[in-house]
């Protein structure tokens, strides 16, 4: 175990629902902020390059917004996930016509969902990325409006949320579910540990 203070503080940079969640899950204290971060991919920037960076930055602007006094013994937990069907990434659809294209796009076939998780700390990083494959069930006109009226799909990137009624989209899956959710469980526990921060609060702490 590394030279950390015992439960270290835990800061989300994230304002994404389903990031809480998932912390809650497992019992993981923490306070939240919101940053401000350009999401805009740099000219020639791969997609792993794009989302480590933004992971990176949400994690150093969360800790510039909680920037006071001794923050010796806070990590800031910043992440970003994109939806990838082949080399083109799916964005939140802004009409029906774009989630109906990128839903035909999808169907019946794999697509890659791509998590990058940084856990920035006062003297040390971690940054690790993460990839599932999901693969739809072939997808008919009438399923895909029915699907975009509930008004599930408007605010997920790649126009679906897995934990969800999106979930219906889905035939399998190969990797991690929480990171098609949105944060690799698996991959950011051992970080945690690392950290000192603790998990299964209230049920006999773990650090």
């Amino acid at each position: 175990m590394p030279n950390t203070p015992a439960h270290s503080r835990l800061l989300l940079a994230s304002g994404s629902p389903r990031r809480a969640e998932l912390l809650a899950q497992i019992g993981v204290p923490f306070a939240r902020v919101t940053p401000d971060v350009a999401e805009q991919r740099r000219s020639g920037e791969s997609a792993r390059d794009y989302i480590g960076r933004l992971a990176r930055d949400k994690a150093a602007a969360g800790r510039a917004i909680s920037a006071a006094g001794d923050d010796t013994g806070l990590w800031v937990l910043g992440a970003d996930t994109l939806v990838l069907a082949g080399d083109e990434v799916l964005e939140k659809p802004g009409d029906f016509a774009a989630f109906a294209a990128m839903m035909q796009l999808l169907s019946g076939r794999e697509h890659r969902v791509l998590t990058a998780v940084c856990l920035n700390g006062a003297e040390r990083q971690f940054l690790e990325l993460v990839e599932t494959r999901v693969r739809f069930r072939p997808l008919n006109e009438q399923l895909i409006e029915t699907y975009w009226h509930t008004g599930e799909p408007a605010d997920k990137a790649g126009g679906y949320g897995i934990q969800g009624l999106g979930a219906a989209l889905v035939e399998s899956i190969r990797g991690s579910y929480s990171n098609v959710v949105g944060l690799p469980l698996e991959t950011l526990v051992p970080m945690l540990e690392q950290a000192g921060i603790p998990y299964w609060a209230g049920a006999g702490s773990v650090a």
